[in-house]
């Protein structure tokens, strides 16, 4: 006898199926009986059997009820209830915290409940010591500014950011945090307004505060509070609030990388210091080294020194230890933490400042060494050094003729030698200057005149990275092992001078006759000109100062008495340094500064959410809604088309009407199914066919028989 197969589904298919409505009923019934109470727990109004917010004269009289209650031995209550009976009476009639509590629901000394329980544990109500809540041990100062109601209205539209605290005279943690937020307060003061916000001023203390689902407004970590209001912030969805430990570097750091959007700036050790610091960063930069004594993170105004000073400088900071002083008293000729280094050309000495420094100070240090000595030729700073051929001179638009010197090659070892080689000149010419009497070697008057007039200009230039520029002025053939990038290990630094004539009668004469000329060769490269005149000369001495100085005097002379020609084609333009700072374009490509910062509020927003009595509806309606789904589709049986089959004993197709079931089933029937249902008529023979019906075959020969 055949097995009948059973159509009844299995148990665990069963489960499978409607595994989607059991777990969201099994979410909703934890959320109902588990987060809901422990999330809404029955505040200190219930305990005294009061109704919310009743006044403090409401709070003594409940409170004298169940005291009689006790004395009368009507009622024995547990310790740990008596003791929360009692917490909840100190607390609602001291008018700070009530205040607190009512409002913001702020209740930061609950713990001694519990440790109060373990302590009386086993003794009766008259062996208890009272009271149980301690006010703050100390007073609250307030050395930044404390923001009334006239002055909230200034605050959105400051063009500085504001670091607010949000605190309570009566909290004991705001006095614990007050000397915290001074030093917070010194640190930002530079770059930020700074504030404080007393949970007495109700509306902007509201305003400022975080809100949960129910509408009621509270602060997650508690009080003191730190609210961000970036520059030029008009609207609440702008306010940052700080989510984290209450420490001066956590949360100095927070509003420089989140508000401020401050670069960070990294320490080195011995070790790393030349390779990823000194080897990585921009060659035309001054170094500043910061050295540290206890490895602090670096104060905002050094981070926004950084960032103002983002062209001209790079940061890094150094752990100081003792036994590596002699290493950066070689090094740099630091004694000792904290201390400042500006680095600047190769064989210049470094710029040492010895112990801390303010704001003021720092910014003026900043001014006076920003520049190296010896200038890179940049496309920012050729108009600043007069190298340009545009006609724009240092000395002023009146001057007719003036000089650049460029040492120019690859960065190399022999490139910082040619460029301290340099440095020195500009330091023999300087001293020359500011000296009455003219110098000993009469030989040096003319470039030593040259540069007292700022008609004399010193530049160095990056071969590899300028290299039409380079190549522009020393030819093809000179500029192998000084241009472009390296080919081999030969590096040839050069140094050439460039004599500018700005379009005087001398030029406009040449371009007269250029003019009457037809070519039109010569037509396009008159309006593909610089502006002034140029004439170069290559230094092909030693590499010596009295040499460089006697050769450049030469030239000077000779072009300030000599027609000497010159040309006025278009000089290449200079490769643009980047319009930004690395750490710029980052920011702008992720707008979350601060990743960390951003996880922790998005977690504790999430932990908000979880508190929403909407949560449990919403999850069993989820589950209902799926189980009704699932349900339908396992019920809904597909009945297959079945086509009846003729009998004898039946009637014919014609004398039998057709039935509106099958009707209906033809209509549905799909255009796959509807090729497959056509008659079955004789199809004409192919090539395909085995063997068409009127085939004859025709006898073959063999001639193996024959």
């Amino acid at each position: 006898m055949p097995r009948v197969s059973s159509s009844t589904p299995s148990m665990a298919s069963t489960l499978r199926a409607y595994a989607l409505p059991i777990l969201l009923f099994a979410g909703a019934m934890f959320y109902q009986l588990f987060l809901i109470p422990n999330a809404f727990p029955p505040s200190h109004y219930d305990v005294l059997q009061i109704e919310s917010y009743s006044s403090v004269d409401k709070v003594k009289e409940a409170y004298d009820e169940l005291e009689s209650k006790w004395n009368s031995a009507v009622e024995v209550l547990d310790i740990h209830e008596f003791l929360k009976i009692r917490y909840a009476y100190e607390l609602l009639t001291n008018p700070l915290w009530k205040r607190d509590y009512d409002i913001f629901g702020i209740d930061e000394q609950l713990h001694v409940v519990e440790s109060a329980s373990k302590r009386y544990a086993g003794k009766r109500v008259s062996e208890l010591d009272f009271p149980l809540l301690q006010a703050p041990s100390g007073s609250i100062d307030h050395p930044s500014k404390v923001i009334t109601a006239s002055d909230f209205q200034y605050i959105f539209p400051d063009a500085k950011p504001w670091l607010i605290q949000l605190y309570s005279s009566g909290s004991e943690r705001c006095a614990q945090f007050s000397e915290s937020w001074n030093k917070i307060a010194s640190l930002l003061d530079p770059v930020a307004n700074i504030g404080m916000v007393e949970l007495g001023e109700k509306e902007h203390a509201i305003f400022l505060a975080d809100r949960r689902s129910t509408g009621k407004p509270f602060f997650r970590n508690g009080i003191p509070s730190l609210v961000a209001i970036p520059a030029g912030c008009r609207a609440t969805k702008c306010i940052n609030r700080f989510v984290g430990e209450l420490t001066v570097d956590k949360v100095t750091n927070w509003f420089a990388t989140t508000v401020l959007a401050l670069p960070q700036i990294n320490y080195y050790s011995k070790e790393t210091l030349v390779p990823n610091f000194l080897g990585k960063t921009s060659h035309h930069k001054v170094k500043v080294i910061f050295f540290s004594k206890y490895g602090e993170r670096a104060a905002p105004f050094v981070r926004q020194a950084a960032k103002d000073y983002w062209a001209y400088a790079s940061f890094a900071f150094i752990l100081w230890r003792e036994e590596e002083s002699s290493y950066w008293w070689g090094a740099f000729g630091v004694e000792s933490a904290p201390a400042i280094v500006f680095l600047k050309d190769p064989g210049v000495k470094p710029v040492v400042h010895h112990g801390s420094v303010n704001n003021s100070f720092f910014f003026n240090m900043m001014e006076n060494n920003k520049q190296q000595e010896l200038l890179q030729l940049r496309s920012v700073t050729s108009m600043e050094l007069g190298c340009d051929p545009q006609g724009y001179s240092r000395a002023g638009y009146d001057t007719v003729i003036w000089y650049c010197a460029v040492a120019v090659g690859r960065p190399s070892l022999e490139l910082n030698k040619m460029r301290e080689t340099m440095c020195r000149v500009q330091e023999t010419l300087s001293k020359h200057s500011q000296e009455d009497t003219l110098s000993e070697n009469q030989s040096f008057a003319p470039a030593v005149d040259a540069f007292k007039r700022s008609r004399l200009t010193f530049a160095w230039l990056d071969g590899e990275k300028q290299k039409d520029y380079c190549q522009f002025y020393l030819g093809h053939a000179a500029s192998d092992h000084t241009c472009g990038q390296r080919r081999d290990m030969t590096d040839i630094p050069r140094l050439f001078v460039i004599r500018f004539l700005r379009n005087s009668s001398a030029v406009d004469l040449r371009t007269q006759e250029k003019t009457t000329w037809k070519s039109l060769l010569v037509q396009d490269l008159m309006n593909d000109s610089d502006l002034a005149g140029q004439f170069v000369a290559g230094y092909k001495g030693e590499n010596d100062v009295s040499q460089i100085i006697h050769w450049l005097a030469n030239i000077i002379a000779d072009g300030d008495s000599r027609d000497l020609p010159f040309f006025t084609l278009r000089t290449p333009k200079l490769v643009p340094d980047d319009t930004e700072p690395i750490w710029s374009k980052t920011a702008q490509s992720f707008p979350l500064k601060n990743l960390k910062q951003s996880i922790l509020s998005g977690l504790s927003g999430l932990s908000v959410h979880l508190e929403d009595p909407r949560v449990g509806p919403f999850l069993l309606l989820g589950a209902l809604i799926s189980l009704g789904t699932i349900w339908l589709r396992r019920n809904q049986q597909v009945q297959p088309f079945k086509p009846s089959q003729p009998s004898s004993n039946q009637p014919s197709e014609s004398n039998q009407p057709s039935s509106k079931t099958s009707s209906q089933d033809e209509r549905k029937q799909k255009p796959r199914d509807r090729l497959r249902s056509r008659p079955n008529k004789k199809a004409p023979p192919s090539m395909t066919d085995l063997e068409p019906s009127d085939a004859y075959q025709m006898p073959l020969s063999d001639s193996e028989s024959e």
